[in-house]
């Protein structure tokens, strides 16, 4: 598992020195930062679910249902 994960992450750092089109200092930070994505997208959609809980009534019924029934399943 550790295997696959690594070379992931080295298979996007190549990915983002090679083919972006930026400078080069860019480039490096690009593709050190590339794994970032997809946590900021969790971060960002959480972050909107309790936004819509608070502007939304209807929809906080649905969200603590399921975060009840995620806590259940994983406890």
């Amino acid at each position: 598992m550790v295997v696959a994960i690594v070379a992931l992450y080295v298979a996007g750092v190549a990915w983002a020195l090679l083919k972006s089109d930026a400078p080069p200092v860019e480039r490096f930070v690009l593709s050190l930062l590339w794994p970032i994505g997809p946590l900021a997208f969790v971060v960002t959609a959480a972050i909107l679910l309790a936004a819509s809980v608070i502007a939304y009534p209807l929809v906080m019924v649905p969200a603590v249902v399921v975060l009840a029934v995620v806590w259940w399943v994983l406890s």
